[in-house]
């Protein structure tokens, strides 16, 4: 194996060299020390890092993956003392000026018609090493780096209400603009630019036209085209953290039994929404949900979907499940996605110590106000446009 040096023949100029947000460097260092001292608690030398979402996690925001990829180009290794990066020669630059910029990395390379594992490889040789998969013989440690991604630090949080804001704009401004005989594809594509505008890159868009979603609970979107209603949902990443929001509009005014099966996914949704409180287990709060879902005669509607996820570093940390026993925690967060019918609604929230913090607010829409033991929660209702 040949270890190579970073090129720095053609240096960027002073005003291409990204600042480093202060915060940004702070939020990574307290990260190391929590490694460090996992390090000590369970007698390792070392941290070996190469899915997306810890590696997203540990460096507070790097996106280390290709365009169209969703593997990692490089892994991260940490130390006692250090924090290295370990890439082939062609993605050093990028990664050492634009994704870590001032943050105190290392970086080892290798040439890039050599295999990564082989540079992997040397740095675990010798030493007690954990990693995220299991890889050399190094020792699983994947749960236990899950749970290190909660509680969000104040700048993840801080960037979680940012990213929601974006997100939920983009849903409401593309629903805002929807016409008569566009296509789901059309409509799609119009929320994936809207995203992207905002340096917000679209992981999961669903467009459900006149009520696509009765058969396909996770459909997508295709080429059928708008004749009365649409809802539109989007999970969007920035920083490689997630968040959601799903809105729904109409072409004149909707059926009176869709209007009904919208406010029912609504009265679900803020039901979860209430009781995802701290140090409530998430079996616990699924349980008053179903029972709402029993109270108006439509029981079997919540075994059609998923009903809510925790979101983070990933779209999906966990998922509400029947007997889990996985616990709401503050700076964590957390999206309630129920169905009924043609109807899904969604939306994202912050849980803190105190309150529960709505994070895909409302720009202009219309609001549904639904209360959950006599407290009012605003949701997004059914936005009519003229026919």
């Amino acid at each position: 194996m040949t270890i190579v040096a970073v090129n720095a023949q053609a240096p960027i100029s002073s005003g291409e060299i990204p600042t480093t947000d202060p915060r940004r460097t702070t939020d990574v260092d307290q990260k190391q020390q929590q490694v460090v001292d996992f390090l000590e608690q369970n007698q390792l030398d070392a941290l070996l890092l190469q899915s997306p979402e810890n590696i997203a996690w540990f460096t507070t925001g790097a996106d280390l993956t290709r365009a169209g990829s969703g593997d990692s180009c490089a892994a991260v290794f940490i130390t006692q003392d250090a924090r290295l990066i370990a890439c082939s020669n062609v993605d050093a630059n990028q990664i050492f000026d634009r994704a870590l910029p001032g943050l105190g990395f290392q970086i080892k390379t290798r040439p890039w018609y050599e295999p990564l594992s082989q540079l992997v490889t040397d740095l675990c040789k010798g030493r007690k090493v954990a990693s995220d998969s299991g890889i050399e013989q190094t020792r699983n440690v994947s749960e236990e780096l899950k749970s290190m991604r909660f509680p969000f630090s104040d700048l993840e949080s801080v960037r979680m209400r940012d990213l929601g804001k974006h997100v939920a704009h983009a849903v409401e401004a593309t629903a805002r603009r929807v016409e008569h005989g566009l296509t789901e594809q059309e409509i799609a594509g119009s929320l994936s630019h809207r995203l992207l505008k905002h340096g917000v890159l679209p992981k999961r868009l669903q467009v459900m036209v006149d009520g696509q979603s009765i058969r396909y609970r996770h459909w997508s979107y295709g080429e059928d085209r708008l004749e009365r209603y649409c809802v539109i949902s989007a999970v969007g990443s920035q920083n490689g953290l997630h968040a959601s929001a799903t809105r729904t509009v109409s072409l004149g005014k909707p059926p009176s039994s869709f209007i009904k099966s919208h406010h029912l996914a609504l009265l679900m949704q803020a039901t979860g929404m209430y009781f995802s409180q701290p140090d409530w287990a998430l079996f616990d709060t699924w349980n008053r949900v179903k029972r709402i879902y029993e109270k108006y005669h439509c029981a079997d509607e919540w075994q059609h979907a998923d009903q809510a996820d925790i979101m983070g570093y990933l779209p999906e940390e966990t998922s509400i499940l029947m007997n889990s026993e996985f616990k709401f925690s503050p700076g964590m967060a957390a999206c309630w996605h129920p169905s009924v019918g043609p109807a899904m609604t969604g939306d994202t929230i912050l849980i803190e110590q105190d309150q529960t913090i709505l994070i895909t607010p409302m720009g202009q829409w219309p609001a549904a106000k639904i209360k959950v033991k006599e407290h009012q929660i605003a949701l997004p209702d059914i936005l009519i446009l003229p026919d």
